[in-house]
C-alpha cells in the first residue's frame, strides 16, 4: 500500500479548492462564513454533493488498486493472537530465572565486597603494628646517634636517613601514636637540625668544598631546603650586610653608594662563593633546589636598604636621584650576571621584594621636577617678542631661540638626566618643544618688526643700525634647517642605543617623521616672508617708472642712452642680498631671488605696460587735435622732423627694461625661469618697433 495519497482535485467551477478541508485550521464555521460571501447555501449544496461524488470515486479506485493487499492483511492477522498467547509463558518464565541470577550475583558481590574490606583492614592494622615498631626502633636508634658529643657528617648522613624512615613510619601509624612519643619525634627532629646547622656553618667558615656538598645533600634529604637558606641569611649574610648597610657609609665611602653596591656584591665572591658554586650545579630537573643568591641574599639586602637608606629614594634633588638610580641600577645588573642560569635569573626578576625595590625609586616626581626644568627654560626664552636682541650667529645657530631650544632637547637625552624607563615621557617632551618651537616659528612670523634706524651711504646702499628683518627670517630658515637635521641623527642615535622592541621603535620614529614633515611644513612659509620682505625693499623704487612720460614730455630732453636710476636702485638691494648670503645657503638664496625676481618683474611689467599705453593714448589724441587744428586753419599737416617725446620715453623704456635684465643675469639665474621677464622684452620691443615702422 503506497504511504501517501493525494487529495482528488475540486473542478475549477466550484465555490471552494480541495485544500481547504485539508487545512491544519480548517474549521465548519469558518468555512460557511467565508464561502457565503461569494456564493449562495444552495450552490454551496450542490457543490459539496458534485465533490463527494469525485471522493467516492477516488475511494473505489484505492480500493481496486490495493485490493490485494487488504487480501492479504486479513489472512496475516488470522491466529495472530494464539501465537502471541504461546509465547507469553515461555518469556515470563525465562525473566524469572534471570531475577533470580542477579540476586544470587548481587548477593555474592556483598558477601566478596565485605571480605576485601575485612582483609584491607586487617593489613592495614599490621602496616600500623610494623610501622610502630618500626618508629620505636628509630627513635632509639637516633638517641643514640644524637647523644654522640661530637657528631660527625657520616653520622648526620645517616641520622637524617633514619629521621625520614622514622617520619615515613610516623605518618602511617599516626593514630596509634602517644603524646611522649610525639614529643620525643619533636625534640629528635630539633637536635637534628641543631646538629646539621652547625655543621653546615661549619662548612660554610673553613670553606670545605667536599663536606659542604654533602651537608647540602642532607638538608634536600630531609626537605629542609628553606631552613638551609634561612640559616644562611641570619648567620652569614646579616651580620656582613649590618655594616655595611648603614646611611653614613654613603657619604664616608669615596664612591658614595657605588662603593656600598661594590662591598655588597664582594659578599657574593668571597663568603658566599663556594656554596653558589656548588649549587649552581644542582640538576635543572629536580623540583627542590637551593637558591640562596634569591631566597637568602636578596632579601636580606633589599629590607635593609629600604629601612635604613631611605634618603637615596628621594627624589628631591634630582642630579643626585638620577645618579644614585644609575649606580642602584648597575649594582643589579651585575647581581644578574651573578644567576648561574635562567630559572635562578627569572626568579629574582620577578622575586616580590625586587618588583617593590624598583618601585620605590619615585620616577614620575623625578620626570615632573625635570619637565619643569626642561620646558621652564624653553617657554621663557619662547615667550619673549622678536627683536635684534635674539640674533646671536655662533657655531651651531644663529638664533638664541633655536640655541635654547635645542640645548634642552639635548639635555633630555644627556646621560645625566634620560632614563630608559622614562623613555615615553621623554620622548613625550621631546615632542612637545619641537611643537613648542614650531608653533613660536609660526608666531615670529607674525609679529611686527620694531624698524631699526637707516642711513644712505654714498653709494646709495642703504645700511641700518642693527639687523632688520630680513636677516632675522634668514636665520630662522638656516636655523630650522640645522634644527630639522641634527633632530633626526641626535633621535635615531639615541633610539638604537636603547634596547626597545622593533615595534616601538617604528612608532616612535614614524612620530618624530611627523614632527620633522610639520617643522619642514615651515620653510615654505618662511621663504614667503623673505619674499614680501624683499619685494617691500625694492618695488617702491619701481614704480618710478610711471614718471618717465614727465621726464620726456616738453622738456627738450636729448634722446636717452642712459637707464634711469630706479632700475639700480630697485636692484641693488638684491644685488646686496645675494652678496651676503649666496655663499652661507646658495640654492635658498637662488630660490628666494627667483621668486622676488618673478614678483617683481610682474609688477615691472605691468607698470611698463600702462605706461605704453598711456603714451600711445597721448599720442593718438594729439594727432587728432592736430589734424583738427590744420582742418580749421587750411592749412597742411607737416611732417615733423627728428624724435618726438614719446619715441624718446619708449626707448627709455628699452634702455631701462635691457640693464634691469642684465642686472639679474649677475645673479647666476637663468633668465628663462623667470615669469613675466620674456612678455616684459615683448611689449617693449613690440613699442619701438610699432614707432619705427610707422614713422617710415
Amino acid at each position: 500500500m503506497s504511504d501517501e495519497y493525494t487529495l482528488p482535485r475540486a473542478p475549477n467551477e466550484l465555490c471552494f479548492k480541495a485544500d481547504d478541508f485539508i487545512s491544519p485550521d480548517f474549521d465548519v464555521d469558518n468555512f460557511l462564513h467565508e464561502h457565503r460571501k461569494n456564493s449562495s447555501l444552495e450552490t454551496m449544496r450542490d457543490d459539496l454533493g458534485v465533490y463527494l461524488k469525485i471522493l467516492r470515486s477516488a475511494m473505489i479506485e484505492l480500493i481496486n488498486k490495493d485490493y490485494a493487499d487488504f487480501v492479504n492483511l486479513s489472512k496475516d492477522l488470522i491466529g495472530l493472537d494464539k501465537a502471541i498467547d504461546q509465547l507469553e509463558g515461555p518469556l515470563g518464565q525465562l525473566r524469572d530465572e534471570v531475577m533470580q541470577i542477579k540476586d544470587t550475583l548481587d548477593a555474592a558481590t556483598i558477601d566478596m565486597t565485605n571480605g576485601l574490606d575485612d582483609q584491607k583492614y586487617i593489613k592495614q592494622q599490621k602496616q600500623c603494628m610494623h610501622s610502630l615498631g618500626r618508629v620505636y626502633k628509630s627513635i632509639k636508634k637516633l638517641m643514640q646517634i644524637l647523644e654522640t658529643v661530637d657528631i660527625k657528617l657520616d653520622k648526620l648522613e645517616r641520622a637524617a636517613t633514619e629521621y625520614n624512615q622514622l617520619k615515613f613510619h610516623a605518618s602511617r601509624c599516626h593514630e596509634y601514636l602517644t603524646n611522649d612519643i610525639k614529643k620525643n619525634i619533636e625534640l629528635l627532629e630539633k637536635k637534628l637540625m641543631n646538629n646539621l646547622d652547625e655543621q653546615l656553618m661549619s662548612c660554610v667558615k673553613i670553606t670545605n668544598v667536599d663536606k659542604l656538598s654533602r651537608c647540602l645533600r642532607i638538608f634536600v634529604t630531609l626537605d629542609k631546603i628553606d631552613n638551609a637558606e634561612l640559616l644562611i641569611k641570619k648567620k652569614i649574610i646579616s651580620p656582613l650586610t649590618d655594616n655595611i648597610i648603614v646611611e653614613n657609609n654613603i657619604y664616608n665611602e669615596p664612591l658614595g653608594l657605588n662603593g656600598l653596591y661594590l662591598k655588597l656584591l664582594s659578599i657574593l665572591d668571597n663568603e658566599l662563593k663556594d656554596i653558589l658554586d656548588i649549587t649552581s650545579k644542582q640538576d635543572i630537573n629536580s623540583d627542590r633546589k637551593f637558591n640562596f643568591l634569591v631566597n637568602s641574599y636578596w632579601p636580606d639586602v633589599e629590607e635593609k636598604i629600604e629601612l635604613r637608606l631611605k634618603i637615596i629614594f628621594a627624589p628631591g634633588n634630582p642630579e643626585l636621584f638620577h645618579k644614585r638610580f644609575i649606580e642602584t641600577l648597575d649594582y643589579l645588573d651585575k647581581l644578574k650576571l651573578k644567576c648561574s642560569n635562567n630559572d635562578i635569573l627569572n626568579e629574582l626578576i620577578y622575586h616580590p621584594l625586587y618588583i617593590q625595590f624598583l618601585k620605590k625609586w619615585n620616577l614620575p616626581v623625578y620626570f615632573q621636577i625635570r619637565f619643569q626644568e626642561i620646558a621652564g627654560s624653553v617657554e621663557h626664552i619662547l615667550c619673549q617678542p622678536i627683536s635684534s636682541l635674539l640674533i646671536i650667529k655662533n657655531d651651531d645657530f644663529n638664533l638664541n631661540t633655536t640655541q635654547i631650544t635645542w640645548n634642552s632637547i639635548i639635555k633630555i637625552w644627556s646621560d645625566d638626566i634620560f632614563l630608559s624607563q622614562l623613555l615615553h615621557q621623554f620622548w613625550k617632551l621631546n615632542l612637545q618643544i619641537c611643537s613648542r618651537y614650531k608653533t613660536w616659528i609660526s608666531s615670529a612670523l607674525k609679529q611686527n618688526w620694531i624698524l631699526s634706524s637707516k642711513t644712505i651711504t654714498s653709494g646709495n646702499v642703504i645700511e641700518t643700525d642693527g639687523p632688520d628683518r630680513i636677516e632675522f627670517l634668514i636665520s630662522m630658515y638656516k636655523d630650522l634647517e640645522k634644527f630639522i637635521s641634527k633632530l633626526s641623527n641626535l633621535s635615531i642615535v639615541k633610539l638604537k642605543s636603547n634596547s626597545i622592541k622593533p615595534t616601538v621603535e617604528k612608532i616612535l620614529q614614524d612620530s618624530l617623521d611627523d614632527m620633522i614633515n610639520n617643522l619642514q611644513s615651515d620653510l615654505p612659509i618662511i621663504t614667503d616672508n623673505i619674499v614680501h620682505e624683499l619685494l617691500e625693499k625694492c618695488s617702491p623704487s619701481l614704480k618710478q617708472v610711471s614718471d618717465i612720460p614727465r621726464l620726456f614730455r616738453r622738456t627738450m630732453r636729448e634722446k636717452p642712452t642712459q637707464p634711469c636710476a630706479y632700475v639700480k636702485n630697485s636692484l641693488g638691494y638684491l644685488i646686496e642680498f645675494n652678496s651676503t648670503y649666496n655663499k652661507t645657503l646658495p640654492v635658498a638664496v637662488n630660490n628666494w631671488l627667483l621668486l622676488t625676481l618673478s614678483s617683481l618683474t610682474k609688477q615691472y611689467f605691468s607698470s611698463v605696460k600702462d605706461v605704453l599705453e598711456s603714451v600711445k593714448k597721448t599720442e593718438e589724441s594729439l594727432r587728432r587735435l592736430k589734424k583738427i587744428r590744420d582742418k580749421s586753419t587750411g592749412t597742411q599737416q607737416i611732417e615733423t622732423q627728428g624724435i618726438t617725446d614719446d619715441e624718446k620715453i619708449r626707448i627709455q623704456l628699452d634702455i631701462d627694461v635691457s640693464s634691469f635684465i642684465d642686472t639679474i643675469k649677475s645673479f647666476n639665474i637663468n633668465p628663462l625661469n623667470i615669469k613675466h621677464l620674456d612678455e616684459l622684452v615683448e611689449v617693449v620691443k613690440a613699442a619701438v618697433k610699432s614707432k619705427t615702422t610707422s614713422s617710415k
